[in-house]
């Protein structure tokens, strides 16, 4: 689950909250790391301290742009794909965008593993199983999503760069790999980006009601920033090619969420319901097997210890 197999590391979307620390990880590890990113919905923020380390180098570019990636001088051995706007709030704000970094950024990120002989994983997400009829989701199971729908320009974009990337491994032999990233959460989300972490965390420090969506019934499975990223970096070190989930198996209602962060804050907030969106998911939880038996993963951090971290960090970040 470390860096040290590999000397040069490019992480498309590296300013985004999961992609600032896999760079993190991975320089800690020793490698040298180029972070590519267009600032749309990442932070140079996220990688303020990282640029100040020797081996890292901020490069502000889009990766659906192919002259963004061809022109990075040097040979990479990993390439990790992780540009797009991943949570509704943007992806509903950039839906050309969102598009084309599932598309053509995800073929130019393909091209320049296959240029340089590097693996490379590509972040897919458990959106690409919809609202799921299967619970919890395996990796076998072809989803429910609406390809119209306000959430399908995210969900197909994943969709879409999966099959690329099968076929381009396929017809070409690239070394690439697919991981499906269920709900992360940590440090360096941001308050307004419509998740629910982030989200009833700032409403709780503010005192402000937590807006839970429908009766808060409908379910989802968090994993803790770290864990995920171990996941990821055991993905890249290994020869599998997945589809592979990873993400928590603790599932949590999301108004039980609202709960403990209440409690966890010590707020005095209330809990405000508020219109569902369309075609938000009713239950989400992965089958993690595959993980635990390829790859000796499984998450460590229980929900109560990653939130206590998150809200830590939330709160320092208000108060800086």
């Amino acid at each position: 689950m470390s860096g040290h197999l590999w000397h040069r590391a490019l992480v498309t979307g590296g300013a985004g909250f999961v992609g600032s620390h896999l760079c993190g990880r991975l320089l800690d590890a020793g490698a040298e790391v180029v972070c590519l990113d267009n600032l749309s919905t990442g932070s140079r923020a996220n990688v303020a301290e990282l640029e100040r380390r020797p081996g890292f180098r901020f490069v502000r570019a889009d990766a659906a742009d192919p002259a963004a990636l061809r022109g990075l001088p040097g040979r990479f051995d990993l390439v990790l794909h992780f540009a797009c706007p991943a949570s509704p709030a943007d992806y509903l704000r950039l839906p050309l965008q969102t598009l084309d970094a599932g598309s053509t950024g995800t073929r130019n990120a393909l091209e320049r593993a296959r240029a340089d002989g590097a693996r490379l994983v590509l972040a897919s997400t458990s959106e690409v199983y919809g609202d799921p009829l299967e619970h919890p989701q395996r990796e076998t199971y072809w989803g429910n999503v609406n390809p119209v729908g306000p959430r399908s320009v995210y969900d197909e974009s994943k969709r879409f760069a999966e099959a690329l990337t099968t076929a381009h491994r396929q017809v070409h032999g690239t070394d690439a790999a697919i991981v499906r990233i269920f709900n992360t959460y940590g440090p360096r989300m941001r308050t307004g980006d419509g998740r629910a972490v982030p989200t009833f965390i700032a409403q709780a420090l503010d005192g402000m009601p937590l807006t839970v969506a429908g009766d808060g019934s409908q379910t989802r499975s968090l994993c803790y920033v770290d864990d995920t990223v171990d996941g990821v970096l055991a993905l890249a070190a290994s020869r599998e090619t997945g589809p592979v989930n990873i993400g928590g198996g603790e599932e949590i209602t999301v108004l039980e969420l609202a709960r403990r962060i209440v409690e966890l804050t010590g707020s005095a907030s209330r809990i405000r319901f508020v219109e569902r969106p369309v075609d938000d998911p009713g239950r989400r939880r992965p089958d993690t097997a595959l993980a635990r038996e390829r790859l000796g993963w499984q998450p460590r951090v229980g929900w109560g210890e990653g939130l206590e971290r998150t809200i830590g960090w939330f709160a320092h970040a208000v108060a800086a």
